[in-house]
Formats: structure tokens, C-alpha cells, sequence
């Protein structure tokens, strides 16, 4: 099993790669080391190896996980529960309300997921196993957990990406666990000195208007920190958010042509890829950057929810 070393953000904060897709850097389950040990998001099944190394070599046993937060019930960010919470006796799996019953009975939801990944579905996401009901804890707009003397968490409600998902504010680090509603940093490009942070707009709650709100909520709170579901961490929050926001302008303008050239979801895509490489190219991005790959999928899967999206509105 490859792996690397948990990422260290700062004394209490630790990110474990769950090399999702058999990729680096694609999602993570982020470590609150409190007095109640706190787990934000588990990744896929396949994921879970990584992760129980990764709080072995933090220095933590699995009874010593007290919380497992899930911001939302996409296979991609909670497919691993079930099969996590079996080996953490102690611990209690923390999700909105909507998504509870989809973690009770996952066979929906892993439906759903093998209507978009097809063959490649059971070696991105199996097992999928249940998450015992009394073993879940449902928090949603204005509740809150405390986890140390020092650190109550907040849960927002921040629909646009789900309407199943709410986001953790951490007053500690002055920090925002956004899983999907900031979009999606492709740390790949740092080492081009190139920030890229763009929405994820998958099937098939995506609504573009709530999405915005959502980010609006996170720019008026002035926070210091963005915790991504993909991936890591960013300081500079105000960039990320504007950003975003901007290229979902993009996204939809391009869905609302597609749509009235009768289009399908596969011309979006390219379309939205086309915008995105050209914006790279200018900062020296090569065409043939192995980024693309994640991109390339991203933009399939986003061109599917905008698509969704414009026939709802028909109805």
C-alpha cells in the first residue's frame, strides 16, 4: 500500500491523504486532535486503509475516535463510514438530517453513484456498508459540538453543491470545513505557483443560486482558513471564494448556450474543460500537465449537474 505521512496544518490540525481514485491529493479526512478526537469526512471504502494508517502514525488507536463528521452523504466524502465504524467502538458518525437515512440504507445513494461511474463504480467505492442508526448524530443550521474545553464546533446549512450538506466552523483556527460548496482546489498547481479553485457542480441537487448564498456566507465571516473536501487547506480564503464564485458565472453561461444549441452534457464539458485550459495556458500551464486528468473528470461529472439542473427548471 502506497501512502505518505499525514499533512500537518498546524499543532491540532493533521490531513490524511485518502489517495481517492488511486490519486494524490484528490480527498482527504481531516484529524481535529481535541480532547474528543474528531474525524471531518472518511473518503471512499478504499480510502479507509489510509486513513487508519494515518492516525497510526499520528499515534492514535481507532477506539480513541470519539466523532466522524461527514459534510455531506457523497460516496466520495462518506462511502467509508459504514465500514470505518466498525473499528471505532467509541465513536458517532455526525450528519445533516437529510443525509441520515441515505447512511442507514446506502443502496439509493450507491445507485445513484453507479448511474454516473458505471464499471469503474465498484473499485472507486465497495464496500458500501450501512452506518448503524444509533450510532449517527444529526446536526444541522445553528446546532453545535464540543469537542475540547476550547473548541465547540458550528454547523451551518449550506446548500448549492447538496441539499443534504452543512459545513463545520472551527473558532479555533477561525476555519471553515466547506466539503463541496467552496468548490475544489487543485493543490497539483502550487508547485507552478498557480492557484485554481473551481465550483463542483455534481448531480443532482446542484443549484447554482444557493451555491452563491452559500459562498456569500463564507466571505462575510472573514475566515482566516478553508478546509476543502478536495483538497487541503488554503489562507487565502478571500481569492478561493472569488474565484469560485466567478467561474460558476462561467459554468452556467456556458450550460444556458448548450442548452439552447439542444446540447448535450457532453459538449459541456468540453466546453467548460476549453475555458479552463485556456485560463491555464496564460499562467504557463502546459496542455499535456497531468492536473488534466482530475479536471478532465471533475467537468464530466459538473457538466452532468448543470445539465440536470436546466431540465428541472423545464419542469
Amino acid at each position: 500500500m502506497k501512502g505518505r505521512d499525514p499533512i500537518k496544518l498546524d499543532e491540532r490540525l493533521y490531513l490524511i491523504d485518502g489517495f481517492d481514485m488511486d490519486i494524490p491529493n484528490r480527498t482527504g479526512t481531516y484529524v481535529i486532535k481535541e480532547k474528543a478526537l474528531t474525524l471531518v469526512e472518511t473518503g471512499p471504502s478504499p480510502s479507509i486503509k489510509y486513513v487508519k494508517a494515518g492516525l497510526e502514525a499520528l499515534g492514535h488507536t481507532l477506539d480513541q475516535v470519539q466523532y466522524i463528521i461527514l459534510t455531506h452523504i457523497h460516496l466520495d466524502h462518506s462511502g467509508g463510514a459504514g465500514l470505518l465504524i466498525r473499528e471505532c467502538p467509541n465513536a458517532r458518525v455526525v450528519v445533516h438530517p437529510r443525509g441520515k437515512r441515505h447512511l442507514v440504507e446506502p443502496r439509493k445513494l450507491a445507485a445513484g453513484a453507479r448511474s454516473i461511474y458505471g464499471e469503474s463504480f465498484s473499485d472507486l467505492f465497495d464496500p458500501i456498508i450501512p452506518v448503524p442508526e444509533e450510532k449517527i448524530i444529526e446536526k444541522t443550521e445553528g446546532d453545535t459540538l464540543e469537542i475540547g474545553p476550547e473548541c465547540t464546533l458550528e454547523f451551518l446549512d449550506t446548500p448549492g453543491h447538496a441539499k443534504h450538506h452543512f459545513s463545520i466552523y472551527d473558532p479555533v483556527s477561525n476555519g471553515m470545513f466547506t466539503g463541496d460548496t467552496a468548490g475544489i482546489f487543485y493543490q497539483q498547481l502550487l508547485a507552478y505557483g498557480v492557484e485554481l479553485y473551481l465550483p463542483s457542480t455534481s448531480p443532482n441537487h446542484f443549484n447554482p443560486n444557493d451555491m452563491e448564498q452559500s459562498i456569500e456566507r463564507f466571505r462575510k465571516m472573514n475566515l482566516d482558513r478553508i478546509y476543502f473536501g478536495h483538497f487541503g487547506m488554503t489562507k487565502n480564503t478571500n481569492r478561493a471564494l472569488q474565484q469560485v464564485s466567478e467561474w460558476l458565472g462561467v459554468f452556467i453561461e456556458e450550460g444556458e448556450q448548450v442548452q439552447l444549441e439542444k446540447l448535450g452534457y457532453d459538449a459541456l464539458s468540453q466546453r467548460m474543460l476549453g475555458k479552463v485550459r485556456e485560463h491555464l495556458r496564460e499562467q504557463g500551464i502546459p496542455d499535456d500537465n497531468e492536473v488534466y486528468i482530475i479536471i478532465n473528470l471533475d467537468m464530466q461529472v459538473s457538466a452532468l449537474g448543470i445539465i440536470d439542473y436546466f431540465q428541472k427548471l423545464k419542469q
